[in-house]
């Protein structure tokens, strides 16, 4: 399910606790324009390295959709100094993990390293951001991996073929309609040239940011950024042109038959972000928002649709204040025994026309409030989340120090502003709903509604 999830807790009081994070992280701009920001977390002899380019599935354009995470995947398939397969074993053979995702606004590399085997990581990223080779070959074989885990992930699974299906209706001209793994048409034709240019035009230093997080000395960390990526030349980076949504004019409906166990309910209302939005406070007010609809057990879906009236046997609500473009904020779910699709559409609904018509509650603000702060403080326990934080924020344009007042943004939400947003952006105008219908699946196997969408579409790297 669409889950808005925080780490609970009943003391507010935490907030106290949250240690601001400029306070250990420090930002370098190399010579070649590659940024580089160095997170401080000395309680373990670890280190997480990322690699984050400003690109993904949003700017690529029709014909070549999926082109960033192919490219990912060929990543791993050798350099001129490395053959294929090798970048891996070397990080294994040290003792690191490493992986790659693509996003519809981003590419990332990343190990987890022993913090002395930082300079190992560094010397193969810097090798692999611009000495790839794109093999006719590899490329041959890599194609057929990404095609097979697009009818995995996708099309054998219907939640995420609905979810799919939803955002080609709810987006018109955004390019957030198409899916980070591309349409397999567009895979089936798919060339090594195509690959070649999309890895010119935006592998660049200028084009990137690493993050490095852990027990390290930015000083350190800088020396070696300077070695290693500093005599990488700047490329000549391609500039968007803008990608705005047109205003849309009514509800949108579609119905997707698949075969599937139950039928599934998606919701989704156009909304900003931190990136679009006019008034500052609002993305945080749409945030607060979810998780007043879906932020544990004792939020309003959970307690009123689930164990209350039983019409719903799960529901939830996502929202994702830091895209590049304006996203939504969706709702989904599946109706209990005995209950229809349009039940529980109508009890979703009701729940929307509540946000209108009455202000929340001081005790739920307090509650999500609380959460929030808890969240805030758990997520520094992975040292690669907070790499993670970092990254996105940097690559999706916006400034990581957004990380510091993200908790005072949300303490400062009133009821009445979460009445306002909803007013504003949960309309019909603003609204697609997607239905999953079940069908039969002409003797093959039926698929259990195991919902695994996510408001940030992520593909992996499979090597």
């Amino acid at each position: 399910m669409l889950r808005h999830r925080f780490r609970l807790t009943a003391l507010l009081m935490l907030g106290f606790l949250v240690t601001p994070v400029s306070a250990t992280v420090t930002e370098y701009m190399l010579d070649n324009g590659m940024k580089l920001i160095v997170k401080q977390d000395h309680r373990a002899p670890v280190v997480v390295s990322q690699v984050w380019y400003k690109v993904g599935a949003s700017y690529e354009h029709a014909g070549i959709t999926g082109v960033s995470h192919v490219l990912e995947h060929m990543m791993f398939k050798g350099t001129k100094k490395h053959a294929p397969g090798e970048f891996s074993k070397i990080i294994a053979a040290n003792g690191g993990r490493e992986n790659a995702f693509t996003g519809q606004d981003y590419t990332a590399y990343f190990q987890r390293l022993e913090k002395s085997r930082l300079p190992i990581s560094f010397e193969l990223e810097a090798d692999r951001m611009r000495n790839v080779v794109i093999l006719a070959e590899e490329f041959a074989k890599e194609i057929k991996v990404v095609m097979e885990e697009r009818r995995l992930r996708t099309e054998d699974k219907p939640t995420s073929l609905l979810y799919e299906r939803f955002r080609e209706t709810a987006y018109q001209t955004s390019p957030y309609k198409d899916p980070v793994i591309g349409w397999m048409h567009d895979l089936e034709n798919m060339n090594v040239d195509d690959l070649k240019q999309w890895y010119q035009d935006w592998y660049a230093p200028n084009n990137a940011t690493l993050v490095v997080a852990g027990d390290v000395k930015p000083e350190d960390v800088l020396a070696l950024a300077k070695k290693h990526f500093g005599p990488i030349k700047s490329g000549k980076v391609r500039v968007l042109k803008p990608q705005l949504e047109v205003e849309q004019k009514g509800e949108k409906r579609i119905i997707v038959k698949a075969p599937a166990q139950v039928p599934y309910l998606l919701m989704g209302y156009k909304t900003p972000v931190v990136n679009t939005a006019k008034e500052k406070w609002e993305p945080y007010a749409l945030e607060v928002l979810a998780g007043i609809l879906d932020g544990g057990s004792s939020a309003r879906f959970a307690r009123e649709l689930v164990r209350g009236k039983q019409i719903a046997a799960s529901a939830g609500s996502g929202y994702d204040m830091y895209s590049r473009l304006e996203d939504m904020l969706l709702l989904d779910g599946t109706p209990a025994t005995g209950h229809s699709i349009a039940d529980l559409e109508k009890a979703l609904r009701e729940q929307i026309k509540r946000l209108h018509s009455e202000p929340v509650t001081d005790a739920e603000l307090k509650r999500i409030k609380a959460q929030v702060v808890a969240s805030k403080i758990y997520g520094q326990d992975s040292i690669f989340y907070q790499a993670m934080q970092i990254g996105t924020l940097e690559t999706v344009g916006l400034d990581w120090r957004l990380m510091d007042t993200y908790v005072d943004s949300i303490r400062a939400v009133t009821a009445e502003q979460v009445q306002a947003v909803a007013k504003k952006y949960l309309v019909d105008d603003r609204l697609t709903v997607a239905i999953l219908k079940p069908v039969k699946s002409n003797g093959a196997k039926q698929s259990s509604l195991g919902s695994s969408i996510n408001n940030k579409e992520v593909a992996h790297a499979a090597h």
